[in-house]
């Protein structure tokens, strides 16, 4: 069986005595973690999860006749711009939280004293797409060793088989409902299917898969026969990494940011969104990745999915140029916008210990 969805949230409060609106319900409570590698059983399809309906023939035809899925001369012009700044992997200890950029939805996540990858491409071309135009920030040699792998949806610039098939079998993966037949025919033996709203732990660290507002499909038969959806990492002091995945704007960040609080960090989408009229639904803008930040109530954002491989018809230089722009007009702290380039990185040190409070001892008279 699976857990039903939760219905869209209002997006203003109600009103309460004297007109005075009444803060919304409290979140429910996070679910308990289900057992890693736990075989279930799923519904055929997940079309009751979309939040948008999928492009019919009219949209279909309209995109063949003036959808644009590169850009021009102009907005190629600018790859030797891009960003790649290839380094070592920090140093990062057991309480430390540290991210690093491979290019597109692809990171080293070290958190909880584990090493997490993020929807792994390292393949330098995908089915479909021209080859990557930036190289891969990490060569897949200076990688430490893996503990677990998530991943958001089975696209092909998401779910790589060449790059999985170099990971050792039993390495733990998490991934959407009904994605687990994909991996056990590839004989991974540590594959947790997760529902919206579910959760899995591995040494301490837990793994919520939450909703996206997107789509599955990796044949012409299998049409969301599988679900997609983002993760929140936590770690055993309470931070939290939010990585997005592939998703559209939409009413799912506030949810997961109440279910959430204190997100210290977002790996957030800001490309492939042009044209808008047939992307919108699926992806994210710069613009509205920012406002997806905040819905999260997140402390800081990473941008991550543009850069590596041409998917739409913005100029490549773009994203970047934009969501710098949206987050200047937020008025949000400079510091707090992680855009990093190709391979870089950047660390969360570990929270200092409470210092037990002062006491004094009582005055005698």
């Amino acid at each position: 069986m699976t857990q039903q969805s939760e219905p869209a949230p209002s997006t203003a409060a109600a009103p309460g005595p004297a007109g005075v609106p009444t803060p919304p319900p409290p979140a429910p409570p996070l679910a308990a973690p289900r057992p890693l590698a736990e075989r279930r059983v799923w519904p055929r399809t997940f079309h009751d999860r979309l939040t948008a309906p999928l492009p019919g023939l009219k949209a279909t035809a309209r995109f063949a006749r003036e959808g644009a899925v590169r850009p021009g001369r102009e907005g190629l012009a600018d790859i030797p711009r891009l960003p790649v700044e290839p380094g070592p992997l920090p140093r990062a200890g057991a309480g430390d939280i540290a991210v690093t950029w491979a290019g597109h939805a692809s990171w080293i996540v070290r958190i909880g004293g584990l090493t997490v990858l993020t929807d792994p491409v390292w393949s330098r071309r995908i089915l479909g797409t021209p080859a990557r135009i930036t190289p891969v920030g990490v060569p897949w040699d200076a990688l430490p060793p893996v503990d677990a792998v998530v991943i958001s949806h089975n696209h092909y610039d998401h779910l790589d088989a060449p790059t999985l098939r170099r990971l050792p079998r039993d390495t733990p993966v998490f991934v959407p409902a009904g994605l687990g037949r994909w991996f056990h025919r590839r004989r991974f033996t540590v594959v947790t299917e997760l529902d919206w709203w579910e959760a899995a732990e591995l040494n301490g660290v837990r793994f919520d898969c939450v909703p996206a507002h997107h789509w599955s499909k990796r044949t012409l038969t299998d049409t969301c026969r599988s679900l997609w959806g983002g993760w929140v990492l936590t770690a055993p002091d309470g931070r939290r990494v939010y990585f997005a995945g592939d998703t559209g704007y939409g009413h799912w960040f506030t949810r997961i940011g109440r279910r959430h609080p204190g997100i210290d960090l977002a790996l957030l989408p800001i490309g492939a969104y042009d044209p808008r009229w047939w992307l919108s639904d699926v992806h994210c803008d710069p613009e509205e990745a920012v406002r997806a930040a905040q819905d999260l109530g997140a402390r800081r954002m990473a941008p991550m999915h543009w850069g590596t491989f041409v998917l739409s018809a913005e100029p490549v230089l773009e994203p970047l140029t934009r969501v710098r722009a949206a987050w200047e007009k937020a008025g949000l702290p400079r510091e707090d916008l992680w855009d990093l380039p190709v391979g870089a990185s950047r660390v969360l040190t570990a929270r200092p210990p409470r210092r037990p409070a002062a006491t004094t001892a009582p005055r005698h008279a």
